[in-house]
């Protein structure tokens, strides 16, 4: 069966679109159609699993913002306090006159956390997120593969392949 393509119009940054044609170019992809699928899958793939997430969880949340934009950090700091028995700590990074780098450790109901994620990356004025939630038994099954192979200790590269190995068996029994 053939699916209909539909075109569509986006307006970008300059800047993006040039950095967005750089990505693409360096991956091969034939055209700017075909990165942007590719974009947009792995966007819902992402959204559909931040979904799936429930039980005990820790993540982060890490995100710059432009703290110049009217009544965005007290937002940010009015989300941050509703939602203060998540968050373990937080580290904020001035980048220049107008930009800041915030990071927030959370632990507690993973959908709630989601809900802090949404409700704070949403907001307009928020240029990058990155969200990493892992369920507390996903650690301990992690723990218990480190106690198999003799491994007491793991560096981040062996964690983000773990959680990769994880991420990709949650997607297939799902």
């Amino acid at each position: 069966m053939e699916t209909e393509l539909m075109r569509i119009g986006i307006s970008l940054p300059d800047t993006l679109l040039g950095k967005f044609d750089e990505a693409i170019e360096k991956r091969g992809y034939s055209s700017r159609s075909e990165g942007i699928r590719d974009a947009i899958r792995s966007y819902i793939s992402s959204y559909e699993l931040m979904n799936d997430i429930q039980g005990h969880c820790v993540g982060t949340i890490a995100f710059t913002y432009d703290h110049t934009k009217r009544g965005l950090s007290n937002t940010l700091a009015d989300i941050q306090h509703h939602y203060s028995y998540l968050i373990r700590s937080s580290v904020h990074v001035h980048l220049g006159h107008e930009d800041c780098f915030e990071v927030v450790v959370l632990e507690g109901d993973g959908k709630e956390m989601v809900e802090l994620a949404k409700s704070m990356t949403a907001l307009k004025g928020v240029k990058f997120s990155k969200i990493i939630i892992v369920n507390s038994n996903e650690i301990s099954d992690l723990n218990r593969i480190s106690d198999l192979n003799g491994i007491s200790d793991f560096s981040i590269g062996d964690m983000n392949q773990c959680f990769g190995a994880l991420i990709k068996s949650n997607l297939k029994n799902g």
